[in-house]
């Protein structure tokens, strides 16, 4: 996701400019399930919002339906009951389009533009945005809070990520997470713009206070590489406010991964801002070298995962095309059945969807042959089924707004 800065810009666009644009077309499908959907016909086309009322059964398509997205590579996210949509603009400034849902259609309440940012999460009412350098000689990132009622950007900072590290090497977030009243912001380290790194087995988290963004500590833990991985979130946090943690084991030094330390989750058991040294999972061990690429947690210390074998991993590390279940209490994986076979899956989306039941997810997959399903995910019996059939595009997010 990405945006524009300054407080001039709140809305650039006007706020809650254009109540749904008359040239979009009705939805044939209304619902409160969104999918954003990639369509097939050529490459750097944009994204459209489908709407749907069940993600079990029927079909949907992208022909005469769905509101189109302006330019390609949008990122998307549900909060405060808006559904934003924001473009990543590749070192331009990008627009910011929010939505709700009225009547079973999506509404558009603004469009407005900000910087492009590397990492962004839901924090209180807000969203905070993190565009991240990735120069040693201009280290310097910068943070921004937009309001999800007034629609603007109520404040804005910078944070030195080179002095953050300690090490020489600029820290690059992978995302943000809310912890109370405090955002854990997970990174690697890195001395390119390639990404690589001196430092391959280190997993750290820069801590801040929210209210004004100034760095409480890092806290650091040498028995697993970097949690999350490029504009991935790689931490969660559970009922009881246990955080936990994955870490894929993605560093590379000169190109080639580098780490030494397996695919593992670590923890910081609730209230404290410290590695628990007392426990680790060595996912690696438990699901026969599984490497954990996104995650979905979907309640009762239970996470459907997409994962990526051991011999598939590569220095671009690749999104895993495996589903299992992980357990973080228990310290199990288990893989899922039910899903088409590896070799026929293009890709599966890592931005999906679930009720938080302890058990159901609800994931897009593409299939190389062109055509593209939601399945429904069973955490509690490790099984997938088949449901909603998409044509005319690929699925790139499944998200619910009530």
């Amino acid at each position: 996701m990405k945006f524009r800065s300054t407080l001039a810009l709140t809305v650039a666009a006007g706020i809650l400019a254009s109540c749904g644009d008359k040239n979009e077309p009705a939805l044939e499908n209304p619902g409160n399930y969104i999918l954003a959907v990639s369509p097939a016909a050529s490459t750097g086309v944009a994204d459209y919002l489908l709407t749907a009322q069940d993600l079990e059964t029927g079909t949907i398509s992208t022909a005469g339906n769905g509101v189109e997205q302006d330019g390609t590579y949008r990122y998307y996210v549900t909060h405060n009951g808006k559904f934003f949509s924001m473009l990543y603009g590749q070192g331009n400034p990008g627009a910011v389009t929010a939505y709700n849902i009225q009547s079973g259609k999506l509404t558009k309440l603004t469009n407005f533009q900000t910087e492009t940012v590397q990492a962004f999460a839901p924090v209180n009412e807000d969203l905070l945005l993190m565009k991240i350098s990735r120069s040693l000689t201009a280290p310097t990132s910068s943070w921004y809070k937009v309001n999800t009622n007034s629609l603007t950007i109520t404040s804005e900072g910078t944070v030195n990520t080179l002095d953050l590290t300690g090490l020489g090497e600029l820290a690059h977030f992978t995302w943000l997470k809310q912890v109370g009243t405090k955002v854990f912001a997970p990174y690697q380290t890195i001395n390119d713009r390639s990404f690589n790194t001196a430092y391959p087995d280190q997993a750290s988290i820069a801590i801040f206070n929210y209210a004004d963004m100034k760095l409480d500590k890092v806290i650091t833990d040498k028995r697993a590489s970097f949690i999350g991985k490029y504009f991935t979130d790689g931490l969660s946090v559970q009922e009881n406010g246990d955080i936990y943690g994955y870490s894929p084991a993605a560093a590379t030094t000169g190109g080639k991964l580098s780490s030494t330390k397996p695919a593992a989750i670590l923890k910081i058991k609730s209230g404290t801002t410290e590695f628990d040294q007392s426990y680790f999972f060595d996912v690696e061990a438990a699901s026969g070298g599984m490497s954990i690429t996104s995650w979905l947690y979907v309640g009762n210390n239970t996470y459907i995962v997409n994962a990526v074998a051991k011999a598939e991993k590569t220095s671009g590390f690749p999104a895993g095309s495996h589903v299992g279940i992980v357990n973080v209490v228990d310290k199990t994986y288990k893989a899922v059945t039910g899903m088409p076979d590896v070799a026929t899956i293009s890709n599966l989306t890592t931005n999906n969807y679930t009720p938080k039941d302890g058990k159901t997810g609800y994931i897009g997959v593409n299939l190389k042959d062109g055509t593209t399903y939601i399945y429904k995910i069973d955490a509690s019996t490790q099984t997938a089924t088949r449901g909603l059939k998409v044509e005319g595009g690929t699925v790139t997010a499944v998200q619910n707004l009530k």
